[in-house]
């Protein structure tokens, strides 16, 4: 469904390599909340098109892996260890709405 999304919103996107991506996730987990969009993409040690950039951050942020907060500021806050830590804890609990 995500690949549908992205490629509905700019049908001209190619998809980037694994390496790509997983070169970002990596990039974005260490300086988490530091940049902008645009200051995250110029502070790349490893150049790459914007297109592409921008490819690789709309399915981050589909998949849910990365948020972008108010002051527009790039977060990564997919911790699975974490979340399986605190559905450990028994005085938590999941309501429904």
């Amino acid at each position: 469904m995500s690949l549908k999304l992205i490629r509905s919103q700019n049908p001209s996107a190619r998809f980037p390599r694994l390496d790509t991506v997983l070169f970002l996730e990596d990039f974005i987990k260490k300086h988490d909340g530091e940049f902008k969009k645009k200051q995250l993409w110029k502070a790349l040690p490893k150049k790459m098109m914007y297109q592409t950039f921008s490819v690789i951050l709309d399915y981050l942020i589909i998949s849910g892996k990365v948020s972008i907060d108010s002051e527009r500021k790039i977060g990564w806050i997919y911790y699975p260890k974490d979340v399986e830590k605190l559905l450990e804890k028994t005085h938590l609990m999941w309501r429904k709405k």
